[in-house]
């Protein structure tokens, strides 16, 4: 399945009502993959807007994790968990236990560059592929067949 988005703007409204969905079942977690600059910082905003974050989001690229906490009382996820993993050049047994200590009911997971991970992340987590198309459009693929985008 897949959506064409034809400007940042319409990325961040699509995450936000796509966040509506995922964030009623429990423990999701979300493989963002793609090149820079092809929408995933962008999507994750909007999926913080939908979940009621008001908080700037920034990817947290220096930092690794930044942890937002979900205002929505009628939804599932309690916590969304923002990890982008673009500098790390190798990650060591420590750290992927602590990765996945994340791994929760309660969280909604969202994962920049989930490929230097895929081995530890959970069986039901959700791909997205990201790809630039030009300067204004990005086409977002989610790779699960079954699971639908909504409207």
């Amino acid at each position: 399945m897949q959506k064409i988005s034809n400007s940042a703007k319409y990325t961040q409204e699509f995450a936000k009502k796509f966040a509506k969905k995922l964030a009623r079942e429990n423990g999701q977690v979300l493989a963002l993959a793609g090149d820079l600059g092809s929408g995933k910082t962008c999507f994750v905003q909007g999926l913080a807007r939908g979940l009621g974050i008001k908080k700037p989001i920034t990817s947290p690229t220096f930092i690794l994790i930044k942890e937002y906490r979900v205002s929505s009382k009628h939804l599932a996820a309690k916590n969304l968990i923002h990890i982008d993993l673009y500098r790390l050049r190798g990650v060591d047994p420590v750290f992927e236990k602590e990765l996945q200590e994340y791994f929760t009911p309660e969280n909604l997971v969202v994962i920049e560059w989930p490929e230097k991970i895929k081995h530890i992340l959970p069986s039901n987590t959700k791909w997205f592929n990201f790809e630039y198309l030009d300067e204004n459009r990005r086409k977002i693929v989610l790779s699960e067949e079954n699971y639908d985008f909504g409207n």
